[in-house]
């Protein structure tokens, strides 16, 4: 049966004169980007290059909003209120929204970052906190979330468009969130290993987590983590072992309810 699959990556994470990933070479593999809106990481500069350059490759732009915590990635756990989550992610949306207008393209995904997002996939109300403050500014956005998690039963609640994301780098657990990152194999480093892992997946439309169990689930998208050395051939071990088994690459187009 013939499937279809989108790449994603998270990029636009440099600040200044420091450099984080290697934005230039993933988007000639990957099929969306998540950008940083400020907030975790990246700066107008950084947003502005990484956009025109995700543009000019034809790979779909998204914003991707996190906690305010420049030190530490935004992997830090923060308490906020509903109103104020859902003001931070309209801030960091509207700046991803007009840069994205001023170079002549748009922003159409958004994806929660970090420790908010890790949050959000169990917290049902964190999630429709953030999620109704995204579509309060852009009705029609596309929402990825967390395939199988709290975050997919928030938008299929709200009855927006989104699409089912999982991970190529990471290990899951059996109630299909992520293996926390200070456990040993939480991060999957081994590019040999990834490629045929993800196209397992993939194949059986299910999640496969660290004790084999199986998770069935829409797989609409595939992460593909930026900030790591060994990213670049993770994505190309991803990309090529989906594309030798017959998936096509495409950006997702995205579910309704």
């Amino acid at each position: 049966m013939s499937k279809s699959v989108d790449l994603n990556a998270d990029m636009g994470e440099s600040f200044g004169p420091w450099n984080m990933g290697d934005d230039k070479a993933l988007l000639d593999i990957v099929t969306s980007a998540n950008i940083a809106c400020g907030f975790h990481a990246g700066d107008p500069d950084v947003m502005a290059a990484t956009m025109a350059l995700a543009r000019d490759n034809g790979v779909g732009i998204g914003a991707h909003p996190g906690f305010p915590d420049l030190q530490g990635f935004g992997r830090r756990k923060m308490q906020m209120s509903p109103a104020s989550l859902g003001n931070m992610v309209r801030y960091q949306l509207g700046a991803s929204r007009g840069m994205a207008a001023a170079l002549g393209t748009e922003v159409r995904h958004l994806k929660l970052h970090g420790a908010l997002s890790n949050m959000a996939c169990v917290d049902h109300a964190m999630a429709r906190a953030c999620y109704e403050a995204a579509l309060e500014v852009d009705p029609n956005i596309i929402i990825m979330v967390l395939a199988a998690t709290a975050m997919e039963e928030v938008v299929r609640e709200l009855g927006c468009n989104w699409c089912g994301e999982i991970f190529a780098d990471r290990a899951y657990n059996d109630d299909g969130t992520l293996v926390d990152r200070s456990l040993p194999g939480a991060v999957i480093h081994d590019a040999d290993l990834a490629g045929p892992r993800i196209l397992q997946m993939v194949q059986e439309g299910a999640i496969i987590t660290e004790s084999g169990k199986r998770i069935p689930t829409s797989i609409d998208t595939i992460c593909l983590h930026g900030d790591t050395a060994e990213a670049v051939d993770l994505a190309k071990s991803v990309r090529s072992s989906l594309e030798a088994g017959g998936v096509k690459l495409a950006q997702f187009s995205g579910r309704q309810g």
